[in-house]
């Protein structure tokens, strides 16, 4: 009974001091604030890890020096980052501290926060059989592994306890992690306040479905985004908006800075209850039509974008390499793999026209019994409207090629000359054509060639070479190379 009676005791304690919502505290006031206060909440998540949360609370304030406790936050929070803001135009108060109190309740803590005061020790004994408790007073001199005490005059230490009683909650400690403004309030009465902050913890990224009809020349798209949360605290009924692009930030660290951002274009359709999208300094800003509740340590899916009937094409690609070029080839054959790519044109005519985020693209078709089958996967950059989508769906196994180098002649130190053939299959009862990549290197003058090319860049050349239907074709060049020199 007697530890009952001292563990109720203690608790209605602590409850007095957590339900006392205004104390003298060194001439200042002090309010406290929950997410009871709350009137709305809004995140904006960046793909880099971070999101700006911006908390709009009522506050009932006094006139004068204000000690303000605001509760509810992300555990994750920059500190360096807090900005409280009147909604006013007019500032009704000016901030001289914000303090993040981030030593949350845990008994090292308590104890740490009693060094020079009282404590209650319980140590338990048998007394006919029974277990009685028996209270100690004692002031705390130090809370190390091993706390030393002061009782009756005497410094013990070594002291085997079972429990402590703490006679209250330190105001220094906090249940969750706490903001503490010290403001300067000019008007008192209640007020409308946005509490913001950047917050680690926050991620979100796009992923996207590619559904390939059976003849592969049509498709639908599917567009998800993921937002993940691990900053500490659940978002109830948040307004939730993407940045799409790396910001530049500056870390502690030397760390190269991510510049890639996706170009503005102009705005798409609203579709209803999902996302719309506008143009925003050098990124995209998506916005999500209605309110989610974010849940910490969980993951959610929100559909982006759904376009069907986008109108696809497949190509096959053999890329060669540059240090073919250069020396001796062995005599005998060897194959380079066929390349399998997938494109479309990320337009309104096109059925899709969406600024497309950086993710990855997981593409399907059906089989002929119509069931979906995995293909590959392809990551995309941030697409703007207007631009292609360049999918690699990997290697070819019907579409084969077969390379030697036939000839190989040096004409001096610094140049040569040499001949390619190249013979492409197709096992397909239908015919494609293939693009043959040829990477030649330095100063190049191709002098003759079985099909016609098209110089790609200074130091590259294209041929499309069309094969029949369970056919081969053979590609048959002669380059002259000078390098160096």
């Amino acid at each position: 009974m007697l530890k009952i009676r001292m563990v109720l005791e203690w608790l209605m304690i602590g409850i007095l001091v957590l339900s006392v919502a205004e104390v003298s505290l060194r001439g200042q006031t002090m309010r406290t604030s929950t997410a009871a206060d709350r009137q709305s909440l809004a995140l904006t998540v960046y793909n880099s890890g971070i999101a700006l949360v911006r908390d709009t609370r009522r506050l009932d304030l006094p006139q004068g020096s204000v000690r303000l406790q605001l509760s509810g936050i992300a555990q994750k929070l920059q500190p360096q980052t807090v900005q409280l803001t009147p909604a006013a135009a007019s500032a009704p108060w000016t901030v001289l501290e914000q303090n993040y109190l981030e030593d949350t309740v845990n008994p090292q803590r308590l104890l740490e926060a009693y060094v020079g005061k009282f404590v209650t020790l319980v140590r338990t004994r048998l007394e006919n059989n029974s277990e009685v408790e028996v209270p100690i007073q004692a002031r705390l001199l130090a809370a190390g592994p091993e706390p030393v005490w002061e009782i009756e005059g005497k410094v013990v230490t070594g002291l085997k306890v079972d429990h402590y009683v703490f006679p209250g909650f330190p105001s220094t400690l906090s249940l969750k992690p706490a903001l503490v403004f010290l403001l300067q309030n000019y008007r008192a009465g209640e007020q409308t306040a946005e509490v913001s902050y950047l917050t680690d913890g926050i991620n979100w990224n796009a992923d996207y479905v590619l559904m390939l009809a059976a003849s592969g020349k049509r498709t639908s798209l599917q567009g998800w985004v993921t937002l993940r949360n691990d900053s500490g605290l659940t978002f109830p009924d948040t307004s939730i908006q993407l940045v799409a692009g790396e910001v530049h930030r500056v870390y502690a660290m030397a760390v190269q800075p991510q510049a890639r951002m996706m170009t503005s274009m102009a705005a798409a359709p609203p579709t209803p209850g999902q996302f719309t999208q506008q143009p925003f300094s050098s990124y995209h800003l998506y916005t999500l039509q209605r309110r989610t509740t974010l849940p910490d340590h969980e993951s959610k899916q929100i559909s982006l974008l759904s376009a069907n009937h986008v109108s696809v094409t497949r190509t096959y690609e053999v890329n060669g390499r540059s240090y073919y070029y250069r020396n001796p080839e062995p005599g005998a054959p060897f194959k380079d793999p066929v390349e399998v790519r997938l494109r479309f044109e990320n337009s309104k005519q096109n059925a899709v026209g969406m600024p497309l985020p950086a993710g990855i693209v997981r593409i399907y078709q059906n089989d002929s019994a119509g069931h979906e089958q995995f293909l590959g996967e392809d990551r995309i950059n941030h697409t703007p409207a207007g631009e292609m989508v360049d999918l690699d769906a990997g290697n070819a196994f019907d579409v084969t090629e077969e390379r030697k180098q036939t000839d190989f002649q040096r004409l001096g130190q610094h140049s040569s000359e040499m001949t390619f053939e190249i013979v492409l299959r197709n096992h397909q009862s239908q015919p494609v054509q293939v693009a043959v990549n040829e990477p030649f290197g330095g100063d190049w003058e191709l002098l003759s060639s079985s099909f016609p090319y098209q110089k790609t860049s200074a130091f590259s050349a294209q041929f499309i070479v069309p094969v029949a239907a369970n056919g081969e074709a053979l590609l048959r060049y002669r380059v002259r190379v000078r390098w160096g020199g």
